[in-house]
């Protein structure tokens, strides 16, 4: 079993459709639950993150990016 990598925080800008924005608010709201005033306490923005980065660890970014063939 291999060690697990080294990761940091990187800010980047990325496009993403407002459909899959509007799916991941709806849904980290539906997870969250409205509070005893009926607000959710959820940040939508650390979400997109963790959802984002799940993707990239699970679709193997470190390989896609080894390929040059990507950077074109």
């Amino acid at each position: 079993m291999s060690e697990p990598k080294e990761m940091i925080f990187v800010n980047v800008n990325v496009e993403i459709s407002t459909d899959a924005l509007q799916t991941i608010v709806e849904n980290a709201k539906k997870i969250a639950g409205p509070n005893e005033n009926g607000s959710y306490d959820v940040d939508t923005a650390d979400k997109v993150s963790e959802i984002i980065s799940r993707f990239l660890l699970e679709k193997d970014f470190d390989a896609y990016t080894g390929n040059i063939e990507n950077y074109k």
